[in-house]
């Protein structure tokens, strides 16, 4: 089965499905995709996703966008069993949550503060940054007494948060003092596997993205 990926390395929602083939051993066909040149608004991306997003998968003429969509699917479609998003309810609800509290919370908050800056080159807002460090807490919370984000074992919650926290700490955001976040980040970057190729390296061209706008 081949299954196409339209995509940008420095993107955390691209990185978090990445990440998520990577732990199923699964090979994605890769399709860099060229925003500035406007690759997402052919004719023939937008046969494929009328909203011109990405990260975008084409299964077999199935497609879908939404980051956290596609990695659910991938587990759903190809997983070799359901650990990594659980089919029992609760587990599963739990697992949910966390993936909307990275869209709604985390991330949002992330693009809220910082995207304004780094690509309108506007003022950063401290009370932005007030609304980040309680995301954080709240996941520091999540993480008391756990090793994953949610549940006894490694989920797409967890490859999911790590794609935006590793963004965070592109963008030389404090996590200090967050010591549940730095175990449990420490572990996700040391046992994962193909963590450099899936978001280290996505990261490093994210990092590249943000010198190159600053210089401007």
């Amino acid at each position: 089965m081949t299954i196409d990926f339209y995509y940008l390395p420095g993107s955390a929602p691209c990185r978090s499905v990445l990440l998520t083939a990577k732990v199923l051993g699964l090979d994605l066909n890769l399709k860099l995709t060229n925003l500035q040149a406007g690759e997402h608004l052919t004719p023939e991306f937008l046969k494929i996703n009328p909203q011109h997003t990405i990260p975008t998968i084409n299964d077999n003429g199935f497609s879908l966008w939404e980051s956290r969509a596609i990695c659910t699917y991938l587990v759903n479609a190809c997983g070799k069993d359901d650990s990594l998003y659980p089919k029992e309810p609760r587990a599963r609800a739990l697992v949910d949550q966390r993936l909307y509290f990275d869209i709604g919370t985390l991330y949002a908050r992330f693009a809220d503060y910082y995207y304004p800056s780094l690509f309108q080159g506007l003022p950063k807002e401290p009370s932005k940054l007030e609304r980040i460090d309680e995301g954080m807490k709240f996941l520091d919370g999540f993480l008391e007494g756990q090793t994953y984000v949610a549940g006894k074992n490694l989920t797409v919650a967890d490859l999911a948060i790590l794609a935006s926290i590793s963004t965070f700490e592109v963008v030389e955001y404090d996590l200090s003092p967050y010591k549940n976040i730095g175990k449990w980040y420490a572990n996700l970057k040391s046992t994962i596997p193909g963590y450099k190729e899936a978001n280290e390296d996505g990261c490093i061209a994210f990092k590249e993205l943000i010198d190159s706008l600053q210089k401007k």
